[in-house]
């Protein structure tokens, strides 16, 4: 059987990259998965599409996790379609690189908002929605909330608070048997990376990383699905408030 049979997840800002790798990863170890989106329909419908075209099972919602009655609403309709929940995977974030000099509020509170209090808006809604035999939450962090990349002050901050959640959150909700763990990749390929100019065949930042990290090639996003399905598993019960930095050995 697979080791998600019957368990029912939902992993935010799913459309592209880590978040639908991770859905897939999902649905493939036996999850329900449902495909968050926040304006990216067609993409999150095309990863729906490849999970139902492998015999999976999914459905893409929208939803802005940086809105409270937008998250309440996406678990209502997660409860109609599958019923509780078993795994939630905050992935949906955003960034921009921007020089302290350059800092504007309304890029701050973007980030803060969809990084920071998008997971505890959605974490505190899924409490409703978690059964008695508890769940696991996985947050997707970043590298950089170590790393600490200049011009990346905002994002960073947004991260390290992240951490700071998990760590809180699995003490806070361990007596209702909900997990909480981090998963914080290193540089990875992704389409949002691509889109944003960071990594390329000829991105001189992209061959540097590549120099600098001992297993000696960029992460993919199945390479962060993989650490993020262990969390979701029954074998990684014995785990919680841990924050893996998922890097190829990068620091």
């Amino acid at each position: 059987m697979s080791k998600l049979q019957n368990k029912v997840a939902l992993v935010t800002g799913a459309s592209k990259g880590i978040g639908a790798g991770i859905a897939r990863e999902l649905a493939a170890a036996g999850a329900a998965v449902v495909v968050n989106y926040a304006s990216d329909r067609a993409g999150a419908e095309s990863v729906v599409a490849a999970i139902n075209a492998a015999g999976g099972q999914a459905m893409a919602l929208q939803g802005d996790v940086a809105k409270a009655a937008d998250v309440a609403a996406l678990f209502e309709r997660t409860k109609a379609a599958f019923g509780s929940l078993d795994i939630l995977v905050n992935n949906a974030g955003v960034y921009q690189m921007m020089p302290v000099a350059e800092l504007t509020e309304a890029e701050f509170h973007r980030e803060i908002n969809i990084n920071l209090l998008g997971p505890l808006l959605v974490i505190r809604e899924s409490l409703l929605h978690f059964g008695p035999e508890g769940g696991s939450i996985i947050n997707i962090g970043s590298g950089a909330s170590k790393s600490h990349p200049p011009g990346y002050a905002i994002y960073s901050a947004s991260k390290a608070g992240l951490d700071a959640v998990t760590g809180v959150l699995a003490k806070e909700l361990a007596p209702r048997k909900i997990r909480v763990n981090s998963v914080n990749p290193g540089a990875t390929l992704s389409e949002g990376t691509k889109e944003a100019g960071l990594y390329g065949v000829e991105s001189e930042l992209e061959k540097h990383l590549v120099a600098m990290t001992p297993l000696g090639r960029m992460g993919t996003p199945q390479d962060i699905a993989r650490v993020v399905a262990f969390l979701a598993s029954d074998d990684s019960g014995w785990l919680t408030g841990e924050v893996i930095l998922a890097s190829g050995g990068l620091r």
